[in-house]
């Protein structure tokens, strides 16, 4: 194993995957309401719409001490998320519809935490186009790996 530093990309928080996540909790609280009238759905349709602000501020605005802070992705492929109080957890690329040019999700294989969707704006556009290439090829562009390639061309 070389001596090589992992690559370092800083995440941060998504107000429109926040948004996104409220949005559609607030119409699954529609949905209650509409199918189960009375205090009984005014109940469940409240409890929908904490359950999104809970997802909201864990899934997309990292508040907490177990929140995603970077990932680190090894020069010989492998990659690995790190969290605020400074635990880590092995990260596995998803591929196929996982990856495509608005997010890539990635699979943690270890902890309470399922899965990790890094959509644009989380990164940035370069950090982002690295991510991809390593999701889809498990290599970093101009790593030297054969099948690689490397860094884009100034026009």
């Amino acid at each position: 194993m070389s001596g090589a530093q992992p690559l370092r990309l800083m995440l941060s928080s998504s107000a429109p995957l926040a948004a996104t996540i409220v949005l559609v909790h607030a119409a699954a609280a529609a949905c209650i309401l509409l199918v189960l009238p009375g205090w009984t759905g005014i109940g469940l349709a409240a409890l929908a719409l904490l359950l999104g602000g809970a997802a909201a501020a864990d899934r997309a605005l990292f508040l907490g001490s177990r929140a995603p802070r970077r990932l680190e992705i090894g020069v010989e492929g492998p990659a690995t998320l790190v969290c605020a109080d400074g635990s880590t957890a092995p990260l596995v690329a998803l591929g196929g519809i996982g990856v495509t040019r608005w997010w890539v999700a990635l699979r943690i294989t270890s902890g309470t935490r399922r899965s990790l969707l890094v959509p644009v704006g989380m990164l940035t556009p370069e950090a982002l186009r690295i991510l991809r290439v390593w999701a889809l090829w498990g290599k970093l562009p101009g790593s030297g790996q054969p099948g690689v390639a490397g860094p884009q061309l100034p026009a």
